[in-house]
């Protein structure tokens, strides 16, 4: 067999029988190619697209001039669409809002309808603003307060978290969260060993300790340094941001290195303010989110308007 053999040789068009069609006229090694018109169905199909091609473009916004566009007979625009559904959304937020101004948690949980505004747009505010630090679960990392755990420093529930939001810790806010971990051993006023001690004692509350004889000089030396903020028990204040030392909770870590190191150099962590940034409605709504994450604790104003609704049993006479 030679290449002409296989060429492409022109031929007549034939009928032919068994398929009903014709043939192109080419034939390759043999085989000729049948000259199959296309199914009408689908030349249907492709003229009424082509139809609708032209109504579209004459409809709608669609041709290129020089310094403008073909703005089509039905005078739509995608621009007037999009800044129209802004703008409802933007009055439908503002009607939300406003019924966030002075909510409390009880007023926002009773309906049903605020409350899931308040946590999508606490979920919104939370992820720009606060996942940075905490995560975006809450979860924080070292240095950085788990948010979704009962462990608060400054008190957990919804007016807690909602002032905290508002006055920062350790911030520019002029009645901002303030206190003082001292650096005990960068100031002086602890030796290495005295810390050890320290360390050794605390560690005693959650069974870690090692030495007795360290654990009694410890709790001599807690109680001239620590006990004016974290209490004689070691569980510390929340009117001061005393963390509880007895438990495995440890902001900046808990083994013995950490401790150690937060006693050496202080800790002076900053929360922003977020007063000045976030609307109050906004803050309202990421508090309402950070409360709900699972550690949230019930407002004293519930726990007493429950206590208020409890019928005291008649004594018997």
């Amino acid at each position: 067999m030679t290449d002409n053999d296989n060429a492409d040789t022109p031929h007549e068009q034939r009928y032919d029988e068994p398929t009903g069609q014709y043939t192109t006229g080419h034939s390759w090694d043999g085989i000729e190619e049948l000259n199959t018109p296309m199914p009408r169905w689908w030349l249907g199909l492709f003229y009424i697209t082509i139809l609708f091609a032209i109504g579209y473009a004459v409809a709608m916004p669609s041709i290129p001039l020089v310094n403008s566009y073909f703005q089509g007979v039905i005078g739509y625009s995608d621009r007037e669409a999009v800044a129209t559904e802004v703008a409802e959304m933007k009055l439908e937020r503002a009607l939300f809002a406003e019924r966030l101004s002075n909510a409390n948690l009880e007023t926002i949980t009773a309906d049903p309808e605020l409350f899931r505004f308040a946590m999508a747009s606490g979920r919104s505010a939370f992820g720009d603003n606060c996942a940075t630090c905490h995560g975006a679960g809450g979860q924080g990392f070292k240095g950085y307060p788990n948010l979704n755990d009962d462990v608060w420093i400054w008190g957990g529930t919804f007016e807690d978290i909602r002032n905290t939001l508002v006055v920062g810790i350790r911030a520019s806010h002029e009645d901002t969260r303030m206190n003082l971990m001292q650096a005990y051993g960068n100031d002086g006023l602890l030796n290495r060993d005295e810390m050890r001690d320290i360390a050794d004692y605390l560690l005693n509350f959650t069974g870690r300790g090692i030495d007795p004889e360290a654990q009694q000089r410890g709790s001599e030396l807690f109680a001239q340094n620590c006990v004016s903020c974290h209490g004689a028990d070691a569980k510390g204040d929340r009117i001061q941001g005393a963390p509880n030392l007895t438990d495995a909770e440890w902001l900046y870590g808990g083994e013995r290195d950490d401790i150690l190191e937060t006693l050496q150099v202080g800790r002076q962590g900053v929360m922003p303010n977020w007063h000045e940034r976030l609307d109050p409605e906004t803050i309202t709504a990421l508090a309402v989110y950070v409360h709900a994450l699972g550690g949230g604790e019930p407002s004293v104003v519930a726990d007493s308007e429950a206590a208020e609704t409890v019928t005291p049993d008649t004594p018997e006479e």
